[in-house]
């Protein structure tokens, strides 16, 4: 009888581990627009820089291992919401082999840069790391290029 009831408690508590982990996924998404030092691009809702990757294909990372630890994907749990000046019809998902729900853009597949810790913070344009080019993502959804004479991130990998 203990037994039982020890296995008993053991799928209980499985059970809500699990509830609780599926809680504790990625929010919802938001996209929204910010003007920053390169000019209006798109942000997560806490004001955090999107970037799209040279290298990635429509709605296909190839950012994976390593390259997850320095620009994480976006990820989402069910359809990420537009804020002001983000084309809802531009906002897409896929389902990454790895993590989850990817928010994409006009199909390109978004990330953060680890070493933007705060809101508004540029630091990952224009860096070369993982095979291709980093770049922030303008309304268009096309990449956002620095003014003349701005400075990158100056990170190298």
């Amino acid at each position: 009888m203990h037994v039982i009831r020890t296995l008993a408690l053991l799928v209980v508590a499985f059970v809500f581990a699990g509830s609780a982990l599926a809680a504790s996924g990625p929010p919802q998404a938001v996209v929204k627009l910010r003007t920053t030092s390169l000019g209006k691009v798109l942000v997560a809702a806490n004001g955090k820089t999107l970037y799209m990757f040279a290298k990635d294909g429509p709605s296909q990372s190839l950012c994976n291992g390593a390259c997850e630890k320095f620009w994480p994907p976006y990820l989402t749990s069910g359809t990420p919401k537009a804020g002001p000046g983000v084309k809802k019809a531009s906002l897409g998902v896929f389902e990454r082999a790895d993590r989850g729900a990817q928010v994409t853009y006009k199909a390109h597949p978004l990330y953060f840069f680890a070493k933007d810790t705060k809101a508004g913070q540029t630091g990952g344009e224009g860096l070369a790391a993982f095979g291709a080019k980093w770049w922030a993502v303008s309304a268009a959804g096309t990449k956002v290029t620095k003014p003349a004479g701005g400075g990158g991130g100056g990170y190298h990998y």
